[in-house]
């Protein structure tokens, strides 16, 4: 018995790295996965290594970034399993630039895979519980989404990224507001693992370690977390973003509003200085921009 027995969970860009580690855990926990990513050969290879273990996978082939694309996804996996019960919106892209050499494509393809992306899926998926909620039943939906510390921070090289993710931490917030009521958690992560993504800047950093100890930063570390968020027995966990690496796990502290400084009045902008510099010495330093 697995904690995901006959639930079926959507993972996208699960043709290698997270994605793939994603997979095969929640196919070990009992789940039906269908395995979505651009590559059809690697997206086989992922569910034919699932069903070699004895799990249940089928490849759902369709764009992320696009209503018709979820349709197809979502299509191929009740055509195998009858129902969804989730959806892990991971797959993602990088186009690392300054932000003063950023082009107009760098900063669409990244948003539209990132955010986009992440909207398209849980759009229909939404509706489709929503559905099933108002005619009785009791789908039990789950959206992880997938944050980044260049979102929760911000990243040098990252803004087209950084903004992305950001909005995808933002977006999660407002899905748990907004889907309780259907009993769908929205959850998100900000993991720290070696993947494809991860090759240039961090390739040295995160190396297997080749003494046989612990690899602090194998994707499969992040795996866990993410089969016990999709799972009936995180109904009451939602609205969190969890920081993942290693064996190492945080839940993340949003914004809040801080000191506050009240005239009763409109303040004249020569005001502004004392006012502001007032405020910034009461607050705590924020973390550091990756890469400062």
């Amino acid at each position: 018995m697995g904690i995901c027995d006959n639930r079926t969970i959507i993972v996208t860009g699960s043709g290698a790295g997270l994605g793939r580690e994603y997979a095969l855990a929640l196919a070990a926990e009992g789940a039906n996965v269908a395995v979505n990513d651009i590559r059809l050969e690697a997206a086989e290879a992922v569910v034919q290594e699932i069903q070699a273990a004895g799990g249940k996978a089928v490849v759902a082939l369709g764009d992320i970034t696009s209503m018709a694309g979820a349709d197809a996804i979502i299509a191929a996996a009740l055509a195998a399993f009858g129902e969804v019960h989730g959806v892990v919106n991971n797959a993602g892209v990088v186009r690392d630039r300054m932000f003063a050499s950023l082009s107009e494509d760098d900063w669409d393809t990244v948003v539209r895979v990132h955010l986009k992306g992440h909207f398209c899926l849980a759009s229909k998926l939404v509706q489709r519980w929503r559905d099933q909620v108002k005619a009785g039943g009791k789908p039990l939906g789950r959206i992880v989404n997938t944050s980044s510390g260049a979102g929760l921070q911000g990243n040098i090289g990252q803004s087209n990224y950084s903004a992305a993710k950001g909005g995808i931490a933002s977006l999660t917030l407002v899905q748990a507001a907004e889907l309780g009521r259907y009993g769908v958690t929205a959850n998100a992560l900000a993991p720290a693992a070696r993947t494809g993504m991860t090759e240039g800047p961090f390739g040295a950093m995160m190396k297997a370690p080749e003494d046989g100890s612990f690899d602090h930063y194998h994707p499969g570390n992040v795996a866990p977390l993410v089969v016990y968020l999709c799972s009936e027995l995180s109904q009451g966990v939602t609205g969190k973003v969890f920081e993942v690496e290693g064996g190492k796990i945080s839940i993340a502290r949003g914004w809040k509003t801080g000191t506050v400084k009240n005239k009763g009045a409109r303040y004249a902008p020569q005001e502004l200085h004392t006012v502001i510099g007032e405020l910034i010495a009461t607050e705590p330093p924020a973390q550091k921009v990756y890469g400062t």
